[in-house]
Formats: C-alpha cells, structure tokens, sequence
C-alpha cells in the first residue's frame, strides 16, 4: 500500500515536469518559427520597390509598376493589365534563377 502511494506522488512530479516541457517544445518547434516568418514577411514587403517581379498569395506573377505609401497599395502590371494590390498580399519575388531564359536577358 505504502508503495501505491509513492508511485502516484512521483507520476504526478513527472507530469508536472513534462506540461511546462511539452509547451517548451512547442514555442520552439511551432510557435518561434511562424513569429520569425512573419517578421521576415513583414520586412520583405515594406522594403519591394518599383520594377520588382512579384508572386501575390493568389497565385498572380507580375511586376511592381507602382508604389502607393498613403494607403499601403501598390499597382502590379500583369499579362492581362494592371492591378492594384495591397502590400500584404505579395508573397514573395521572383529571383532571375526561376525566371525563363527570355526574360532573364532583357
């Protein structure tokens, strides 16, 4: 009986040792990582200027003509016309290692 009841004391010293490690784990596997992404996202968009080549979160591949500070926008020149975007929709730009030879060269 004296047995029984020292192993429960301990499994509930184990737990209260593993809850505060499994959020550890969790900050630094999930939580950390997304918070450093978005930092790197927010940078990147506040810094993308005129004549970048950009990819917006929809999926649409185009070029900045355009910056508009006062509103947060900016104008993206596709094959079928201009757009205009917010800033936060721009995923990433594109580098000249994903772009096609033709375009590479001019």
């Amino acid at each position: 009986m004296y047995q029984m009841i020292f192993l429960q004391e301990g499994s509930n010293i184990g737990n209260m040792i593993l809850i505060p490690l499994m959020f550890l784990v969790l900050y630094f596997f999930m939580i950390r990582p997304q918070m450093q992404k978005q930092k790197k996202e927010k940078k990147f968009q506040t810094t993308i200027k005129k004549g970048s080549r950009v990819v917006m979160t929809s999926g649409i591949h185009g070029k900045i003509v355009d910056l508009i500070d006062s509103d947060n926008t900016c104008v993206i020149e596709t094959s079928a016309g201009k757009i205009k975007f917010e800033r936060s929709a721009i995923s990433m730009e594109l580098s000249k290692k994903y772009l096609p030879k033709e375009v590479k060269k001019k």
